[in-house]
């Protein structure tokens, strides 16, 4: 597909942190050579999916410009938003681009009133100057959500519940009218009873306002529930990534079906013996070479360990793993 017809395409991009001590240094690949993208065409919601440490985070926080990658480039409405300098610049992509983060206790003061965050929100990206029209636009973001102002105004963040309050950030996220939201674990934090609201917040605002959705989450039960597409993150690559559909109801990558086979099904049967085992992230498995999951992989190969696969196109998705390499006597190729 052609760049201009992208709302946003991180290609291949990588981002490298050196740990350890200054005796013992390394450097890691917290993402590494990831892409992924959204067409203009129609809005959608795209998973970005995986275990804690698996670079879901770090990438989200590249595609809102808080990190810089190491390499690749993250394009939105084909313009390199690291190229973009200037109070104008930032202004105009932080209007398109909005995120909503995990905790919404952490996004609010309990010193600072709710509605003051949204009418600095209205002010600073010039939706409204007088104080009627600011409020109407304030109230106006609020029933998008399912609140209203009248039912914050006055309240601080404490006087709300967790599901109020991030249905609040995801109304002052908004406010500008985004073509984009980036959300990051954003049912967490919030009850079982109320992450399912949350969830089909999301489907409303991708068919009623056009905003297409970026979801983080290890949720893969709500991944399956809303997302368009989705992409298995394991140690900073993507390998698996395509049709919710196909990746979650029939995974390919040996990883896909264990991180699939975590999550319980519900069954007539009490009893759910069946034991899996997720890693622990460590640096080692990082900087290892080859596939990242070979150390538990149960079809691993002898090549496996030497080079990581490229990326194979296989049932209207990619994976990357070896298995699906038709040319397997033929030399891989980098991804």
């Amino acid at each position: 597909m052609n760049n201009t017809q992208l709302l946003f395409k991180a290609d291949n991009v990588s981002k490298l942190f050196t740990v350890g001590t200054w005796l013992h240094r390394t450097q890691i690949a917290a993402v590494n050579n990831v892409t992924l993208s959204c067409s203009t065409e129609k809005p959608e919601i795209i998973t970005v999916a995986g275990e804690s440490g698996s670079g879901k985070t770090t990438l989200a926080r590249m595609m809102l410009r808080m990190l810089e990658p190491s390499n690749g480039t993250i394009y939105f409405r084909d313009r390199d938003i690291n190229q973009q300098r200037g109070w104008d610049s930032q202004m105009q992509f932080m209007s398109e681009v909005q995120p909503v983060f995990q905790n919404p206790f952490e996004t609010f003061s309990p010193l600072k009133r709710v509605e003051d965050y949204l009418r600095e929100t209205v002010i600073n990206f010039k939706k409204a100057k007088k104080k009627p029209d600011v409020d109407n636009k304030m109230d106006e973001a609020l029933r998008s959500v399912g609140l209203s102002l009248q039912e914050v105004r006055g309240r601080y963040p404490h006087q709300l519940s967790g599901g109020q309050l991030q249905r609040v950030s995801v109304a002052r996220a908004l406010i500008p009218n985004p073509s984009l939201l980036i959300a990051d674990e954003p049912v967490s934090m919030v009850d079982a009873s109320l992450r399912m609201s949350i969830v089909n917040l999301f489907q409303e605002l991708k068919n009623e306002y056009d905003v297409s959705i970026v979801y983080i989450t290890h949720d893969l039960a709500t991944a399956y529930y809303i997302s368009d597409r989705i992409a298995i993150m394991l140690r900073g690559s993507v390998v698996e990534s395509g049709d919710v559909e196909k990746v979650l109801g029939s995974p390919l990558h040996p990883y896909s079906k264990l991180l699939r086979d975590s999550v319980p099904l519900p069954s007539k049967d009490p009893n759910w013996t069946k034991k899996i085992e997720l890693s622990v992230t460590e640096t080692k498995e990082y900087s290892r070479q080859g596939c990242k999951f070979t150390g538990r992989c149960p079809k691993v190969m002898d090549r496996c360990w030497e080079q990581e696969p490229p990326d194979f196109d296989t049932d209207g998705r990619l994976v990357r793993c070896y298995l699906y390499d038709d040319k397997p006597n033929e030399p891989s190729q980098s991804a």
